[in-house]
């Protein structure tokens, strides 16, 4: 009899497990990193906006599901899904295989390339081993701009690491870097676009090798939530076959 109840529970437990896995979602809280304009940040009035925002706004909408959007630093993003914080990650988050093995990715819904931005008196037209030899560079902590540059000019440059974006930014404007490595819409939003400031791009835009720059952004779930992250794949191909993507897209890139 204690053997057949044991039995009984344990399957109990099993379907459990099994119904927490495969659940439906109603109510899906999206982790971000806040904030890198145009991509996510928050308006003069506070309300939380951007490329990445209206588009996951519509993808729940789509989808008949109610958003939470998550703030959350990159460094500790990944790790913050792991625990449950949030249910997903979309925060311009690079495809790439390191990141596979921890996280299950979406199709890829846009594809952004990096750039090196510097002020113009530096008076570089290439950023490479001889031109940056001895220069200070500036690179977002955990990033894949932060993994290239520390691969290829650990060597000969020093590298300053930031938690954020405007954090590294205001030690650009404050001269205390020499050249700095974003993703280029971030660069050209806070750097190019500023006024107050002269600033370029250095070189080509630079979106290889893959090794590094990956497939495109995608939305990160938890590597079990297959049928989560297919709702939002089947999402995405109907914004995109409808013309609500390339409205969003508009809003913030202009037309492609």
């Amino acid at each position: 009899m204690k053997k057949l109840l044991t039995m009984s529970v344990l399957g109990l437990a099993i379907a459990a497990a099994s119904s927490a896995q495969a659940r439906d979602y109603d109510h899906v809280r999206i982790g971000v990193d806040v904030p890198y304009e145009p991509m996510e940040y928050r308006t003069a009035d506070g309300e939380l906006t951007g490329f990445d925002i209206d588009l996951g706004n519509a993808l729940c909408e789509r989808i008949g599901v109610t958003c939470e959007w998550v703030e959350q630093e990159w460094d500790g993003i990944i790790p913050g899904l792991l625990s449950r914080n949030y249910d997903a990650i979309m925060s311009s988050m690079t495809i790439n295989d390191e990141r596979r093995q921890q996280v299950l990715f979406s199709d890829p819904y846009i594809t952004m390339p990096s750039a090196w931005f510097a002020p113009s008196t530096l008076d570089i037209t290439e950023a490479n081993e001889e031109t940056l030899a001895g220069k200070t560079i500036g690179v977002q902590r955990g990033t894949l701009q932060d993994n290239f540059v520390t691969d290829n000019f650990n060597s000969i440059a020093s590298i300053s690491r930031y938690s954020t974006a405007d954090d590294m930014v205001l030690d650009m404007q404050a001269q205390r870097l020499d050249i700095v490595f974003l993703d280029f819409p971030i660069g050209q939003s806070t750097l190019l676009n500023n006024e107050d400031t002269d600033y370029v791009v250095v070189g080509e835009q630079v979106s290889e090798p893959k090794e590094y720059f990956g497939d495109g952004f995608g939305i990160a779930f938890r590597q079990r939530d297959e049928a989560l992250a297919e709702r939002f794949n089947d999402a995405l191909a109907e914004l995109q076959d409808d013309g609500t993507y390339d409205e969003i897209f508009a809003r913030y890139f202009g037309e492609e």
